[in-house]
């Protein structure tokens, strides 16, 4: 391998990203690496990644669709979370006809 023209390809690539965060889909790698799975990266990961053959630029649909489902995801464990934080006391009937004794006092008695 001629690490020259590797790091040479590497700086053209990151070059050639615009945007800080990038959409990538994986690709069939011989050591198992899985094809289609999106991920987002900074650009020279994602460089190093396009370079290696592991993994290609994702088009603007899929980067959409990528995006909307994890603001989908996020919004979702928000709201588990927000789920989790509520606090409910049962009461018995009875318990619940007793006076709490509040605002009414009993002065002058």
């Amino acid at each position: 391998m001629n690490l020259k023209a590797y790091y040479q390809q590497l700086r053209q690539t990151e070059a050639s990203l615009t945007n800080p965060d990038v959409v990538l889909v994986s690709l069939a790698t011989p050591n198992g690496g899985r094809a289609g799975v999106s991920t987002e990266v900074p650009r020279d990961i994602a460089a190093k990644m396009m370079v290696d053959g592991s993994a290609r630029l994702a088009t603007e649909t899929e980067a959409q669709e990528y995006r909307v489902k994890c603001e989908e995801a996020c919004r979702a464990a928000e709201q588990a979370s927000l789920a989790s934080r509520i606090q409910v006391t049962v009461l018995s009937e009875p318990e619940a006809k007793k006076p709490t004794g509040g605002s009414k006092g009993t002065k002058g008695q």
